[in-house]
């Protein structure tokens, strides 16, 4: 491990040769290819889980032995990475994802990480997307729970930044401070795994987690054998909230990732995933929102409904999603932030109180589904509010804990947003 920032400065930066690779395929899921260790159906799985190690959720990097040629801050990142033939840095070539050095001294690379999302972990996907000739050649993962005060956490969290250098790598004096954490006893949830090269059959290395070693997680270490790059790590699970700390009479976003919200299914992700809708803040772009392509079935001229002033579609795209903790909803907010030229024409809520196996909530006519919001029409990048106060949403005093939101005929929504009030323990499912 390098012991010294002198040390890195004793290397001089040199460029590299690495020949451009063709694009990467972009696929709606992930391949079915998988590790021997894998289920056969993780890779569809994994499409409607939590990025708990998402930066977009606040997680952050902690520490990084080695950030030479790319930082480590650059595995959370929710983007997609991507290759650009000629960018160089004075370090060497720029590779979006964390590489490391190669080592000529003892010892491996690895760097500490605070989940944005304290949860349950199922499967991780290290990607090594364009790392072909220098992708780490194996890893390993190992889980903390820090939910109460750590003297050493507190420090090195208050030190930690979103934009780290390159061309470095951890002080004596860091080293120090983390040795504190004692990070090489915490739980190994992935035995050491030989990883795939960055090509489009091979960069997602989907580890499965035993039942026993899911967590609750807040801090992961991830070890790679010996050096090397990886372009992004996804911590696919559930969130873990402590719901009896929460009074009924608390107004609060049912359906928010941070408080568990989760996809169950959809039937369109073309350009932006639906779990967007349930993510922190507004949308930064477009890509920060869920949107479905355009519907081959619309036809030549829209018409519009004479009553309602609603278009008259052939079609739809929904999604259905489980709520934080079964709750009574009281406001509805449709965001469509960013989508100008591309919003839908209208859309609805449904809601249903539901125990059992989750693949009847995506068949037709298997639920019985109660309209929480009627089709209400929907405007350009804008936020649309409506409420049981305002008479526009239909209260369901028993409580739901999922919904369904129908879009037509298709486009994008950015946000969705069901402020209300979780049902006591005894009405609990």
């Amino acid at each position: 491990m390098c012991v010294s920032r002198s040390e890195c400065e004793m290397i001089p930066p040199v460029g590299c040769c690495r020949a451009p690779l063709p694009p990467l395929i972009h696929r709606s899921s992930l391949p079915s290819t998988l590790l021997p260790t894998m289920a056969p159906s993780t890779a569809n799985e994994v499409e409607t889980m939590t990025d708990l190690a998402s930066a977009a959720y606040g997680s952050r990097i902690l520490f990084a032995t080695d950030e030479w040629f790319a930082p480590a801050s650059r595995l959370l990142l929710p983007e997609p990475p991507v290759f650009i033939a000629d960018k160089f840095t004075s370090f060497g070539k720029w590779m979006d994802g964390w590489e490391t050095r190669r080592k000529r001294i003892t010892g491996h690379d690895w760097c500490i990480l605070a989940l944005g999302l304290r949860g349950a972990v199922d499967v991780v996907d290290v990607d090594t997307a364009f790392f072909t000739g220098n992708n780490a050649p194996r890893v390993s993962i190992q889980a903390a729970d820090f939910s109460q005060n750590n003297n050493a956490l507190k420090i090195l969290t208050a030190k930690a930044t979103d934009d780290r250098a390159m061309g470095v790598c951890a002080t004596p004096e860091e080293f120090k401070l983390v040795e504190q954490l004692q990070s090489d006893n915490w739980m190994e949830i992935v035995p050491p795994t030989k990883l795939g090269p960055g090509y489009a059959e091979t960069r997602h290395n989907l580890l499965q987690v035993p039942p026993s070693k899911r967590g609750p997680w807040t801090h992961l270490r991830v070890n790679m054998f010996p050096d090397g790059g990886i372009a992004r790590l996804r911590v696919y699970g559930d969130v873990e909230m402590d719901w009896t700390r929460v009074l009924s009479s608390k107004l609060l976003d049912l359906v928010s990732v941070e408080h568990g919200g989760k996809v169950v299914g959809f039937n369109d992700a073309h350009y932006g995933h639906p779990r967007n809708l349930m993510a922190p803040g507004r949308s930064k772009t477009m890509a920060d929102g869920w949107e479905t392509a355009r519907k081959a079935t619309r036809p030549p001229i829209l018409k519009a409904d004479a009553e309602t002033g609603l278009l008259e579609v052939p079609g739809k795209d929904w999604v259905v999603l489980k709520l934080g903790h079964l709750g009574v909803i009281q406001q509805v907010e449709v965001d469509t932030n960013h989508f100008k030229g591309n919003f839908p024409e209208s859309c609805v809520v449904y809601g249903t109180r539901f125990h059992g196996n989750e693949d009847k909530l995506l068949k037709d006519g298997a639920v019985k589904w109660e309209v929480v919001l009627p089709r209400v029409k929907l405007q350009a990048h804008k936020q649309q509010y409506f409420s049981v106060a305002d008479g526009n949403v239909n209260l369901i005093p028993t409580g739901v804990n999922y919904v369904k939101l129908e879009m037509f005929p298709d486009g994008g929504i950015s946000r969705l947003r069901l402020l209300g009030n979780k049902k006591e323990a005894a009405a609990r499912l």
